[in-house]
C-alpha cells in the first residue's frame, strides 16, 4: 500500500506570510527590506510546508 504525499497548504501559505514579515525586518535591518521579503518567503513557506498543523475537522467521527 503507498501512502500519498501529504500536501500542507495551510503551512505553505502561513510559512510565506511570517517569512516575509520577518524578512521585511530582517532585510531592513541590513539594508535592502525588499530582498528580506523575498527570501523570507520562501524560507518560511519551505520551513512550514514540512511541519504538519493537523487535519483541519478534528471533531468527533474524524478520524484517519
Amino acid at each position: 500500500m503507498s501512502r500519498k504525499p501529504h500536501r500542507n497548504s495551510r503551512g505553505l501559505f502561513l510559512g510565506a506570510v511570517l517569512g516575509a514579515v520577518v524578512g521585511y525586518f530582517a532585510g531592513r535591518a541590513v539594508g535592502n527590506p525588499a530582498w528580506g521579503i523575498i527570501l523570507g518567503t520562501l524560507a518560511g513557506a519551505a520551513l512550514l510546508y514540512r511541519v504538519n498543523p493537523g487535519p483541519r475537522n478534528r471533531g468527533p467521527g474524524k478520524r484517519r
